[in-house]
């Protein structure tokens, strides 16, 4: 992890964890594996291969609530890894000026900036 910013504790990390664990299993969050769709690059993607992603990253404080968790294919999970959503941004800028290419379509903002369902 960057040592640029201040770390979540422990027990927010865990308490986090533990929720997500009980999102996973609910009707809200495997209708949204049904829909089959990358958040980040909107690829359709097989169920099983879709991760949950935290928009704003349990390490950084984010939570684990329906506002604040969308389905990721695990090529996006694993590059944005603990970034913000600013700093995901502008790493797919950088990725697209490097490459020559369009940058890939931003999501749809979220509503409920702190990821509060």
């Amino acid at each position: 992890m960057d040592p640029a910013f201040d770390a979540a504790d422990d027990e927010h990390i865990r308490r986090e964890k533990s929720k997500a664990r009980e999102l996973r299993q609910s009707a809200w969050w495997k209708n949204q594996l049904g829909r089959g769709q990358c958040y980040y690059c909107r690829a359709r993607v097989h169920p099983r291969e879709l991760t949950m992603d935290h928009i704003v990253p349990v390490v950084r404080g984010g939570r684990s609530t329906r506002g604040n968790v969308v389905t990721c294919c695990k090529a996006c999970n694993s590059q944005k890894k603990y970034l913000l959503p600013s700093e995901w941004a502008a790493y797919l800028e950088r990725l697209s000026r490097a490459s020559g290419s369009a940058p890939a379509p931003a999501p749809a903002p979220r509503h409920g900036g702190s990821g509060e369902a």
